[in-house]
């Protein structure tokens, strides 16, 4: 079974591919959704409208202009499925002028070391090991974002063009082009905001490059080739609203919600409809003097099958800490803590820090 995992693998990674060019899958290029920065990850992805550092170049671009530095640097790493799946962020980012900022950024979800066992039988029919290789499915996306204010006190616009790369090792690969855009709006102790994801559509144009044994390996184990295609992401919005509250001069709160509204048919969310479905998003975070922070947020709400036929409502709630230390920020969150949603739990680590061209 262990001998067969890789090819099966390949057999279900290039068939997710091949696709019919008129035909907009759900979840492509879902790997950009899964948040970046424990900060969110803790707060379940309540983010568009609070987002105010280099990791707003992800979040909502127009959040850009809170970076309160000369230069500003996020990483974060986490695994993924008991360590098989790797997930890495890094960014960078800055003020350009009192009324403008910009950052890169780059995201890579990958599963390494997956084996290749279409040469495994040599040409006599025996089993050889040693012929088994190993290669890599990897998606990357890298985001170049803007951000300026407006005359409107408050009020501030950004945008992101994003170039997606998509590698399954040397059998298959595509390249993708596409474009956000967002807003925020400040008010008193509100703030409101909005993410156009994929505001175009992004089209993700599929090559691929299976030589001749390994045609032979698809065809002789009942499976369809692969051929070239166009895979198309199709815009969703964010809506997001949040309320800062101030207890003393050490003691603050900040409540987020957001609504994440896909347009790629009925999926299975809070409020499932075709071909709009929401998935809403809340998350608290308690700070003490700008240095500690506690933080919480209940999110990806699903509705299970029992094997009996019933239906059941679960949630992902998930947890985060955070310590300010000078110009260091150093975060961590626990998702699906106590494992009561379906998914795995994980846990998330992120630094973020802030450079000054002078010590201040």
């Amino acid at each position: 079974m262990k001998k067969t995992l890789g090819f099966i693998l390949l057999c279900v990674l290039c068939g997710n591919v091949a696709i019919s060019q008129t035909t907009a899958p759900k979840y492509s290029n879902d790997f950009l959704a899964i948040g970046v920065g424990a900060r969110a990850l803790g707060m379940s992805n309540a983010q568009v409208a609070i987002a105010n550092d280099v990791t707003a170049g992800y979040w909502n671009p127009a959040g850009l202009l809170g970076i309160n530095s000369d230069l500003q640097i996020s990483a974060m790493h986490a695994n993924y499925f008991a360590n098989i799946a790797q997930y890495d962020y890094a960014a960078i980012g800055k003020k350009i002028d009192s009324v403008s900022a910009v950052s890169v950024s780059m995201v890579r979800f990958g599963v390494d070391n997956i084996p290749n066992t279409t040469d495994l039988i040599d040409a006599d029919g025996n089993i050889d090991y040693s012929r088994i290789t190993a290669f890599s499915s990897a998606d990357y996306a890298f985001i170049v974002s803007y951000a300026r204010q407006l005359k409107v006190p408050g009020l501030a616009i950004g945008g992101s063009a994003k170039i997606v790369y998509r590698q399954i090792g040397d059998f298959a690969k595509a390249w993708g082009f596409g474009l956000d855009a967002g807003v925020t709006y400040k008010k008193g102790n509100w703030q409101f905001g909005a993410m156009a994801k994929d505001v175009t559509s992004t089209f993700n144009s599929w090559n691929i490059t299976l030589d001749e044994k390994t045609q032979e390996t698809f065809l002789l184990t009942g499976n369809e080739l692969p051929s070239q295609s166009i895979e198309v992401t199709l815009p969703r919005l964010i809506l997001g609203a949040a309320r800062g509250f101030r207890f003393n001069e050490k003691f603050n709160l900040q409540a987020a919600l957001d609504l994440v509204v896909t347009t790629d048919g009925k999926r299975n969310t809070l409020i499932s409809g075709d071909p709009f479905s929401v998935d809403p998003q809340m998350g608290l975070e308690f700070g003490y003097d700008n240095t500690i922070f506690l933080r919480g947020g209940i999110g990806n709400v699903q509705y299970i099958t029992e094997i009996d036929g019933a239906r059941s409502a679960t949630f992902q709630p998930n947890f985060g800490i955070g310590l300010r230390i000078r110009s260091i920020y150093l975060d961590y969150a626990l998702t699906d803590i106590g494992d009561v949603s379906a998914a795995l739990y994980s846990n998330i680590f992120s630094l973020k820090l802030n450079i000054f061209k002078q010590a201040r």
